[in-house]
């Protein structure tokens, strides 16, 4: 018989190299997303803070908490309003863009290219112009019919289940044009709906109100739920539909709850603060570099970057136009067109 040393016996190096590889990497993944919540938090400030009149910290606490602060209608009445439809329209958009490059396997997709915003455009245009609705809770109707319309019906010229992320694109581009020219006509023939739509039709923050913020909750929550509830069915699919059926997932209702998640969240900032565009596109890609493709961890990091790009655009088009401003989708666009470009020759290279 033969009797080994105790330190010659030793259990397998696999599994314990892969749950410290795995803790090391969730270990890595959570400090991601609180560097994120801290970039939002001091976003949060200086949208509060930066504009035509600067705000230290201080003032922009009085602001929010002392009535009889002399900071307190600037915050209240002027910058929480938009602050907090920017932090929504983010989480929006961004968590859009996530959940449409995920499910069309492209990661060109997002929420402006492939129409759905063109979609609530023409939505809210023709609210405006045939029926005179010139409020949110008329506007946001329309403008989820039309990107729900908007998305089914690119998606099956784009090819359906055979589509490829060149057919979505091209599918994407034509309705674009169509649905903007409409939007254009219809400004131009009816100049009720022109004063109206002449600074939505950009994208903007400044229109907000009060209670803007607060009817949009419901749809953005809903359609938040809706997307991070597909998070484990949208990691199946991108293996292809029949290995997402081995895994016990049902691609037709994951598409389903997709477009419906989509809908939701881009209807309603769409309508509130009109078509913003590349926000989609530009943070998935930035969030796909810190946490992976995973959608569990990918789809709240980018609900909680989405919202720093929007605001940050925000306050840059503040600042830059003094005492005036620049629309935060002007700036969205001058900052996401160069980098569309750079992952357009990218994908080619590749």
């Amino acid at each position: 018989m033969v009797v080994m040393e105790s330190s010659q016996i030793s259990e397998p190096a696999g599994p314990p190299r892969e749950r410290a590889e795995n803790g090391r990497r969730a270990a890595a993944l959570l400090g991601s997303a609180m560097v994120l919540a801290a970039l939002l938090v001091l976003s949060l400030v200086l949208s509060l803070g930066l504009g035509a009149r600067q705000l230290s910290p201080a003032e922009v606490w009085h602001g929010l908490v002392d009535a009889d602060s002399a900071a307190y209608t600037v915050v209240h009445q002027m910058r929480l309003p938009r602050t907090l439809l920017g932090l929504l329209a983010g989480v929006a958009l961004g968590v859009a863009g996530g959940v449409m490059q995920a499910l069309t396997r492209n990661p060109l997709a997002d929420p402006g290219l492939l129409g759905i915003n063109a979609g609530a455009s023409a939505a809210v245009a023709t609210a405006a112009g045939l029926f005179g609705v010139a409020t949110f809770q008329g506007y946001v109707w329309f403008a989820l019919a039309g990107a729900a319309v908007v998305a089914v019906l690119v998606y099956a010229v784009g090819g359906g289940r055979a589509a490829t992320p060149a057919r979505l694109a091209l599918a994407g581009a034509a309705v674009n044009a169509a649905l903007y020219s409409y939007v254009n006509g219809t400004m131009l023939l009816d100049a009720a709906s022109l004063e109206t739509m002449r600074f939505w039709t950009v994208g903007s923050l400044a229109s907000a109100q009060g209670g803007t913020a607060a009817m949009m909750t419901p749809f953005v929550a809903a359609g938040l739920l809706l997307a991070l509830a597909l998070a484990r069915p949208l990691n199946a699919l991108a293996l292809g539909d029949d290995a997402a059926r081995s895994l016990g997932a049902h691609p037709a209702r994951v598409r389903a709850g997709a477009i419906v998640a989509v809908t939701l969240l881009c209807g309603a900032a769409t309508a509130a603060c009109g078509p913003i565009v590349f926000v989609g596109l530009m943070v998935p890609h930035l969030v796909r570099a810190l946490t992976g493709p995973d959608q569990r961890w990918m789809l709240p990091c980018c609900a909680l970057l989405a919202p720093v790009l929007l605001l940050g655009a925000d306050v840059l088009g503040r600042l830059v136009a003094r005492p005036g401003e620049l629309q935060a989708g002007i700036v969205t666009a001058v900052l996401g067109g160069p980098l569309f470009l750079y992952f357009v020759r990218r994908k080619v290279r590749a």
